[in-house]
């Protein structure tokens, strides 16, 4: 039997069809113009409202919880259709406010470019951040984020993870700014280029950059036969 309740959150009268004591947060990571972003939404209503966190909520009593990410992400910015990877759960007994509440991470990289984002639902907004120009979030979504990023830092090191992140044709200067971007670091160009090419990760095509000021670059693809075998046997990429 269903009963109503008042969401002491939102103020709103509910019924009792969430599961109200877990939720759902997604990191979503995208890179646009040589910048690691990632995606945010200002709540447009409740105890948090005109404030920025990670698009999440509540999970529905009637669904799992992978369907949930899913839903929320699409409810709150209109991405869907994109391969989630669970984090953890992250249960610190004063992360909530009004009371016990354990949230279940999960996150994602896309490419910007291939994607619309529109706010929706309790979102007042939807909007790319740079990394490094972060407002203060809500709640502990800051140690879920860091967590986050420092998940990718790892695996950027031991798998071609992120790569999808970069056009199709690609130099080598936007691969290297992919990875300084993700760990944080500045790279010796002739070093990284040496070590990228030695994988024999990457598919030179008989191209360069078009409509440039500066001097063209030869792009690249990625060899995709060494790319899957890469990602399942991973490697140890380190700078």
């Amino acid at each position: 039997m269903l009963k109503k309740f008042i969401d002491r959150e939102s103020g709103r009268v509910e019924e009792r069809t969430v599961m109200n004591a877990i939720t759902i947060d997604c990191v979503i990571f995208g890179f646009d113009n040589g910048s690691l972003e990632v995606l945010l939404v200002q709540h447009g209503e409740g105890i948090r409202k005109g404030e920025w966190g990670l698009p999440g909520g509540w999970i529905k009593a009637t669904e799992s919880i992978d369907d949930a990410a899913h839903r929320l992400l699409a409810e709150l910015t209109g991405l869907d259709k994109i391969y989630l990877e669970q984090l953890k759960a992250f249960g610190d007994t004063n992360r909530f406010p009004l009371g016990r509440v354990i949230t279940i991470g999960y996150y994602a990289m896309i490419k910007k470019e291939d994607y619309n984002v529109k706010a929706g639902s309790t979102a007042a907004d939807a909007k790319w951040y740079k990394i490094n120009d972060i407002p203060k979030l809500i709640y502990d979504h800051d140690d879920i984020l860091q967590y986050s990023l420092t998940n990718l830092r790892t695996r950027v090191r031991q798998a071609p993870v992120g790569f999808n992140l970069l056009p199709e044709k690609f130099t080598l200067f936007e691969l290297m700014k992919l990875y300084e971007e993700i760990l944080g670091v500045k790279m010796d160009k002739s070093n990284f280029r040496r070590k990228i090419l030695h994988m024999k990760l990457l598919q030179p095509l008989e191209e360069k950059q078009k409509d440039v000021i500066h001097r063209a670059a030869k792009l690249y693809s990625f060899d995709e036969a060494i790319y899957d075998k890469l990602t399942k046997k991973g490697f140890n990429f380190e700078f």
